[in-house]
C-alpha cells in the first residue's frame, strides 16, 4: 500500500510539473489521467501491480 501510494504522489508532481512547464496540455494530461484510472479497472490491474512491485524490490536490493 505504501508503495503504491508513494507512486501516485510521484506520478502526480511529475504531471504537475509537466503541465506547469508546458510540456503537457492540460487536454493530454486529462486523457492520461483517465487512462489510467479506467486501466487500474480491467483485468490487467493485478499484473500491472504485480510488475511494479517486483521492480520496487529490485531497486530496493540494489545496495551501493
Amino acid at each position: 500500500m505504501a508503495i503504491s501510494l508513494s507512486v501516485v504522489l510521484l506520478l502526480a508532481i511529475i504531471l504537475v510539473v509537466l503541465l506547469r512547464g508546458g510540456s503537457i496540455k492540460p487536454g493530454p494530461a486529462l486523457v492520461a489521467v483517465l487512462f489510467g484510472f479506467f486501466l487500474a479497472s480491467t483485468g490487467m490491474a493485478p499484473s500491472i501491480n504485480r510488475f511494479l512491485d517486483a521492480i520496487a524490490q529490485t531497486i530496493n536490493s540494489i545496495s551501493f
